[in-house]
C-alpha cells in the first residue's frame, strides 16, 4: 500500500466523527477540540480529497453523496480498528500479572502484605517467581521484577521502592561476648548466604579481605536464611530492612554495615514504554505499602526483645 496516498489519519478521524453527529460543535466537544481545529481538519481534507463532503443544513451539516461514500468505508475500517483494540486490550487484562522478586524479598516483606492486594483487586491474577535467577523482561512474560541495586540497569525503567544498605549480622547467642573490631574477627564463623546470590563475594572483595582459609558457607533459600541466621546457625550479609525488627529487639546484633546510599536498595524494574494497568496498579499498591511502612516506622516504638522466645540452638 501508497500510504502516502492516503489522507492524514487524524483529518479522517474528524471527519467520521463529524459525519455521525451531523455537527462541528458536537465533534469539537466528542474530540476536545474548538470548533475551529474541526472546520481546519474538514476544509484540509476536502482540499486533500478535491472534493466536497459536507454541507451546512439548519444549524447542522449534512454528507453530499462523496461523503456518505467516505463514511461508509471510515466507519467499517475504525469499527474493525476498535473491535482489534479491544480484543488485545481485553487479552492483555486477562493475562496473569508476572512478577519476579528475590526469595529473601517475597518472605520478608512482599508476602506478609499480598493479602491486601489481593482483596483490593480480585480481579487481577497474580504469577509470583521468587528466584535468585535475574529473568529478562519480555512483552508478554515477566512482566516486573524487584531487585537490589543502585537503580543502574540499562534498557529499563528503575524506581527505588525500599531503600535500604546492606549489613553483616549475627545472633547474640551466636557472637556472644566476642569483641569483632575488623572483618578478619568474623572470618572462622560459620557464613549463610542465599542461594544463587554473591552478597559475601562483593562484601569481602569491599572490605579488602583475603580469607586465608576456605570460609564455611551454606547456601540455601531465602526464607531458611533468616530462620538460620535468628537460630544462630551463623552469620550473613543481608538487606537490613528486612531483619531491623530482630536488630531492634536486640536478638540480632550488626556486625558491620555499609555507608546509606540515598538510591541503594530494592528497586522496581520494567520495560520502558507504556505500563499495562494491572501492572500499574501494583505498582501503586506497592508504593502505598512502603509509605505506611515508613510512617509506622516514625510513629511505633520499637519492639522490646521477648525474652521467653529463644531463636538460638
Amino acid at each position: 500500500m501508497d500510504w502516502r496516498t492516503l489522507p492524514p489519519l487524524n483529518s479522517l478521524k474528524v471527519f467520521a466523527v463529524v459525519a455521525e453527529t451531523k455537527s462541528l460543535s458536537a465533534a469539537g466537544r466528542e474530540l476536545n477540540v474548538t470548533h475551529a481545529a474541526v472546520s481546519q481538519q474538514i476544509r484540509s481534507l476536502e482540499s486533500f480529497m478535491g472534493l466536497k463532503l459536507i454541507v451546512r443544513e439548519g444549524r447542522g451539516v449534512a454528507l453530499t453523496l462523496e461523503g456518505e461514500q467516505l463514511f461508509g468505508g471510515l466507519k467499517g475500517g475504525f469499527e474493525a480498528i476498535r473491535d482489534t483494540v479491544d480484543a488485545l486490550l481485553k487479552d492483555d487484562q486477562a493475562r496473569p500479572l508476572n512478577i519476579t522478586m528475590t526469595p529473601t524479598f517475597a518472605v520478608s516483606w512482599l508476602m506478609p502484605r499480598i493479602n491486601d492486594f489481593r482483596l483490593k483487586h480480585p480481579d487481577i491474577e497474580l504469577m509470583l517467581n521468587p528466584t535468585a535467577e535475574v529473568i529478562e523482561l519480555t512483552p508478554g512474560g515477566t512482566d516486573m521484577a524487584i531487585r537490589f541495586g543502585r537503580g543502574d540497569w540499562p534498557g529499563l525503567d528503575s524506581e527505588l521502592l525500599l531503600p535500604t544498605n546492606f549489613a553483616v549480622v549475627g545472633a547474640r547467642c551466636l557472637i556472644g561476648d566476642r569483641a569483632i573490631d575488623s572483618p578478619e574477627d568474623i572470618l572462622d564463623f560459620p557464613w549463610l548466604q542465599e542461594y544463587g546470590t554473591n552478597e559475601l563475594a562483593i562484601w569481602m572483595e569491599n572490605q579488602g579481605v583475603v580469607p586465608c582459609e576456605k570460609l564455611n558457607v551454606t547456601h540455601l533459600p531465602g526464607y531458611m536464611l533468616l530462620e538460620g541466621l535468628r537460630r544462630g546457625e551463623g552469620v550473613s550479609a543481608t538487606a537490613k530492612a528486612f531483619i531491623k525488627p530482630d536488630i531492634d529487639a536486640g536478638s540480632l546484633q550488626v556486625l558491620f554495615e555499609d555507608e546509606e546510599d540515598p538510591g541503594t536498595g530494592y528497586h522496581m524494574l520494567t520495560r520502558q514504554g507504556v505500563k499495562r494497568p494491572p501492572l500499574k496498579k501494583l505498582m501503586t499498591w506497592l508504593r502505598v505499602m512502603i509509605a505506611e511502612d515508613g510512617e509506622r516506622a516514625r510513629t511505633e516504638p520499637p519492639r522490646a526483645m521477648d525474652n521467653k522466645r529463644d531463636w538460638c540452638t
